[in-house]
């Protein structure tokens, strides 16, 4: 059974940095795409990042060049690296992963993943 279990959430002032985790478990972690996806409060979810099997990367354009997604397949986790955070990015970040192994996919679309984590809190005060 796939199990994701995020961490490194919290409360940061605007400017900050925060990095979260997402560890999983029950399968062959180098072998599947993860990402990011986040919903913030009166708001749908929506992608943040995600990277393939073979490292390639793909973010939302409102965290493009703030964010940073990549994965230690060593450590069966996958970090989100954000910076320069604003106020807007107040929300609960989920971790997902699909049930199949596929290159090509809508990384982009969170009906795509399979699998979720159950959310870690990120609080950006201004």
């Amino acid at each position: 059974q796939v199990q994701l279990v995020e961490s490194g959430g919290g409360l940061v002032q605007t400017g900050g940095s925060l990095r979260l985790s997402c560890a999983a478990s029950g399968r062959t972690f180098s072998a599947y795409a993860m990402g990011w996806f986040r919903q913030g409060p009166g708001r749908e979810r929506e992608f943040v990042a995600a990277i393939s099997s073979n490292y390639y990367t793909y973010y939302s354009d409102s965290v493009k060049g703030r964010f940073t997604i990549s994965r230690d397949n060593a450590k069966n986790t996958v970090y989100l690296q954000m910076n320069s955070l604003e106020p807007e990015d107040t929300a609960v970040y989920y971790c997902a992963t699909p049930r199949l192994s596929i290159r090509l996919m809508n990384y982009r679309s969170a009906g795509q993943y399979d699998y979720w984590g159950q959310g870690t809190q990120v609080t950006v005060s201004s």
